[in-house]
């Protein structure tokens, strides 16, 4: 009779090791968004002083046009040995006015994620295709030869 529970309770640690080893893997990347900080920057109220203080340094900023600061947020799951996929997705972008005050506050989601699906391993590119052997000797008596206009010529 104890062979018989032992045999059992085997099985069962045996199947649920097993589930635990399916289960995904959740991964916060980026800005971790608190709902009540995110809600309290308005507009005509803060300024980047004010902004920076409630949520801390942006993920990135602008680099041309009005001065824009960019909070990314992603929710990523992955299953072992699976690339992750994104689960959730959050853009806040602050753009500021001349003086540094809060103009306006955006919110973006999943629905302005571009998926990018490369196709291949080679990028394909305009000219001829050349071989190895081709790429490795194709410059020999090409620089300095004369009337190439390279150093060694006329």
């Amino acid at each position: 009779m104890e062979m018989r529970r032992a045999i059992k309770l085997g099985l069962v640690a045996v199947v649920g090791l097993g589930l635990a080893g399916c289960t995904s893997i959740r991964e916060s990347r980026g800005y971790v968004v608190d709902a009540v900080l995110v809600n309290s920057v308005q507009p005509g109220i803060d300024n980047q002083r004010s902004v920076e203080g409630t949520l801390g340094r942006p993920s990135f900023t602008s680099q041309f046009g009005e001065p824009t600061w960019y909070y990314v947020s992603s929710v990523t799951g992955r299953r072992p040995f699976v690339r992750p996929r994104i689960r959730q997705h959050a853009v806040m972008a602050i753009k500021f006015d001349a003086k540094g005050n809060v103009a306006s506050v955006e919110r973006s989601g999943m629905e302005r994620v571009a998926f990018l699906r490369p196709d291949g391993d080679s990028t394909p590119t305009l000219g001829r295709e050349r071989g190895f052997l081709e790429d490795l000797f194709g410059n020999i008596g090409q620089v300095g030869a004369p009337g190439a206009g390279g150093p060694g010529g006329p």
